[in-house]
């Protein structure tokens, strides 16, 4: 995952986390607009999620910030 999305990542992460609390769940759609307007990240977002790590649709926001912060 390039540094841009691991950065993008962690600041919704932090920001969902800061809004619901410590349980709150996200997809990787969260890290984007409504609007496709960055298909490669998109992309990059999906593969990271469901083909490197078979997430489900939807998991725990600090369980996301603690991969990406550990570079997985």
């Amino acid at each position: 995952m390039h540094q841009t999305l691991r950065d993008k990542a962690i600041a919704v992460c932090d920001k969902k986390i800061a809004q619901k609390g410590p349980n709150v769940g996200l997809s990787f759609y969260a890290f984007f607009a409504n609007r496709n307007d960055d298909p490669d990240m998109l992309m990059e977002a999906a593969t990271w999620w469901i083909k490197t790590h078979r997430l489900d649709h939807f998991e725990k926001a600090a369980k996301i910030r603690e991969m990406v912060l550990a570079g997985q």
